[in-house]
């Protein structure tokens, strides 16, 4: 497939212009809400009394904003809500661009860079619709099969929201790119494609055998087999 062009939108701003290899940039946002709700898992940066930290949680967008969920005594949501802002990033691995020379080498992949305040969901329905969102997110359905959270459990979570204010995304989706002179050489190159893929559920030992592998798991892995 051809290299990535030029969007046709421009860049919420300076600091979201993608400048190496411009080309990549993506700023349409019905793109960019795809390659999120293509993932579940994000990368959000953050500070601890002035010291850098980023840690990979579960995500979930709905709208214009993503959620984020942990204990209520979670270092990295608490420090997300006490900041003026947070910085999240989500990317997919598509390939291993293999070229000629070691130079060349490159991956395939989509990934999306998003700024915006982050605030703590306070209300229990609201709390209760971002945890539903979340868990269809990861699995579709399983929110109806499962028991849901109790008071208990609700208030012993703490949900964070962040509101997408500006965000770009960088693509490359692309054969390998070698100097001129190397595409005389006898070496093999090309694209290994790479996914994620679903293998068979393995059972809870203490599930009861009479209790059939539920019709969303089945839909999942016809899904994402490989």
């Amino acid at each position: 497939m051809p290299q990535s062009q030029p969007q046709s939108h421009l860049p919420p701003s300076e600091r979201v212009s993608v400048k190496r290899l411009a080309a990549r940039g993506v700023y349409d946002p019905e793109q960019i809400h795809a390659i999120l709700d293509a993932g579940f898992i994000c990368h959000v940066a953050f500070t601890v009394k002035g010291e850098p930290r980023v840690l990979p949680t579960a995500y979930v967008r709905v709208g214009g904003e993503i959620y984020l969920h942990g204990s209520p005594s979670n270092q990295m949501l608490r420090s997300l809500i006490a900041s003026p802002e947070a910085c999240v990033c989500v990317t997919h691995v598509d390939g291993l661009v293999l070229a000629r020379s070691a130079f060349h080498h490159s991956i395939n992949y989509r990934s999306v860079v998003l700024f915006g305040p982050a605030r703590e969901v306070g209300d229990p329905e609201c709390k209760r619709a971002a945890l539903q969102a979340l868990t269809n997110r990861i699995i579709p359905g399983r929110w109806d099969e499962v028991r849901t959270p109790n008071p208990s459990e609700l208030k012993g979570t703490l949900v964070v929201g962040i509101r997408i204010v500006e965000a770009s995304a960088k693509v490359r989706n692309a054969p390998p790119k070698d100097d001129e002179e190397d595409y005389a050489l006898p070496i093999w190159a090309g694209v290994v494609p790479l996914s994620v893929v679903a293998r068979q559920p393995i059972r809870d030992p203490r599930l009861p055998s009479d209790i059939a592998q539920p019709a969303h798991v089945t839909a999942y892995l016809k899904e994402h087999e490989a």
